[in-house]
């Protein structure tokens, strides 16, 4: 799937932090892109009570740029994925994708954990979503291949002394008289947070509708996606991705570089030796890219990649800020329920196979700092930064005290 071959593509969720840059992307590419959107994100920005620390254009006024400046059309359809099954299949069967991007679901652990409501709209909005669009490609008999945004986080951030494998893992099982059986069976799932939990329910449904009705799915198991821009969004300042710092929303490396714009300590959760798998935004949709141009045949399982190219413990990310611009780092209670030690070591050989350049985090940390961060400082809301959403009831009490709010 090259320049010059077109291929028609849906992105659901082609709003957000990495479906817009993928449009882009793929647009780019010469290929004819619609986004379907319902677009809750901005509803949710609404909710917060924070905005998007790069300024960001409507929908249509993005798309408008773009054909000015990209010289191709995006289209755009407003459909709720989870919610309007029969508008979303009525679509499918008008548009007749070659391929699906599914990207239309609330990704933040955070805002899954704040609230009962917010977990129930999570599990809701995430599996009905994916439920929805693998039954009407059955339903329409549409042979799409469908390519997922995944997470790291289905397996869990747990020791187990060996590298995690791409989805499956091979495993003996005892047949009795000292016999066994070699078996590949999905690697077991862990979640930490009921966002991730969708995830791994999202596996299932992959594996049963794969096996059952032949559907091509692939399975990006992301990282942490650090950066803003892309070749694309780098042609006109109306094309910028949106830069998430708040506590709900934003990732560790945001709030560190925003900490660090505006001179207020970088705050790391307990003793900062959670390990996370990161990858740079531009890797994230080329990533994309190469998992359309190599699907899996119709009957094969699901294939699984590990969408990452390095890992780094969170207090030696802060370490490498602090270094770079001078500040000051802070031990803050964790509100995640999770171990407060961690490695990650992680196989991600088929991307690397297939032609991925990572961008590693010294070479592109700078630039984010500088072209991103400390230009729009200005925009900052000092009191979203800190993380307040807890896990469980003892982890907000802590909170609390730490922040002058319980007893001691």
């Amino acid at each position: 799937m090259g320049r010059g071959s077109e291929v028609r593509i849906a992105v659901l969720g082609g709003d957000g932090f990495i479906g817009w840059p993928t449009s882009l992307h793929l647009s780019d590419r010469g290929h004819d892109v619609t986004i379907v959107d319902n677009l809750s994100r901005r509803w949710i920005d609404t909710e917060l009570g924070v905005q998007s620390l790069t300024p960001m254009d409507s929908i249509q006024e993005r798309r408008r740029v773009w054909r000015a400046v990209g010289g191709r059309e995006i289209g755009f359809e407003r459909i709720d994925v989870a919610s309007e099954y029969e508008r979303f299949r009525a679509w499918l069967d008008d548009f007749r994708p070659d391929a699906v991007v599914h990207l239309a679901q609330q990704r933040a652990a955070p805002y899954s954990m704040k609230t009962d409501t917010h977990k129930n709209y999570t599990v809701a909005n995430n599996v009905n979503g994916t439920e929805s669009l693998l039954a009407a490609l059955v339903a329409l008999g549409q042979d799409a291949h469908v390519v997922h945004m995944g997470t790291m986080g289905v397996y869990g951030y747990s020791d187990i002394g060996a590298p995690i494998p791409e989805g499956y893992l091979k495993v003996a099982v005892p047949l009795g008289a000292g016999r066994s059986a070699e078996q590949e069976i999905l690697y077991p799932a862990n979640p930490g947070s009921v966002y991730h939990l969708t995830k791994c329910l999202d596996q299932l449904l992959f594996q049963f509708y794969a096996k059952n009705d032949g559907l091509r799915i692939t399975d990006l198991h992301q990282g942490v996606v650090w950066g803003t821009h892309t070749d694309q969004t780098r042609r006109h300042e109306q094309l910028i991705n949106r830069f998430d710092y708040d506590g709900d929303y934003g990732t560790v490396l945001n709030r560190f570089l925003i900490q660090a714009a505006i001179g207020h300590p970088l705050t790391v959760h307990g003793t900062g030796g959670q390990t996370r798998a990161f990858i740079h935004i531009q890797d994230s949709v080329r990533c994309i890219e190469l998992a359309l141009a190599h699907p899996p045949g119709t009957g094969e399982r699901t294939r699984i990649f590990n969408q990452m190219t390095e890992t780094h413990r969170v207090r030696d990310l802060a370490e490498l800020v602090a270094k770079l611009t001078g500040a000051t780092i802070d031990h803050v209670p964790n509100p995640r329920n999770e171990a407060a030690e961690n490695d990650l070591e992680v196989c991600n050989d088929q991307l690397l196979a297939l032609g991925l350049k990572p961008t590693t985090l010294e070479d592109g940390l700078l630039e984010e700092l500088v072209d991103v961060a400390r230009r729009y400082a200005h925009r900052i809301d000092r009191s979203r930064i800190p993380c307040t959403s807890a896990w469980t009831r003892e982890r907000a009490a802590e909170l609390d005290r730490a922040n002058g709010d319980g007893a001691p």
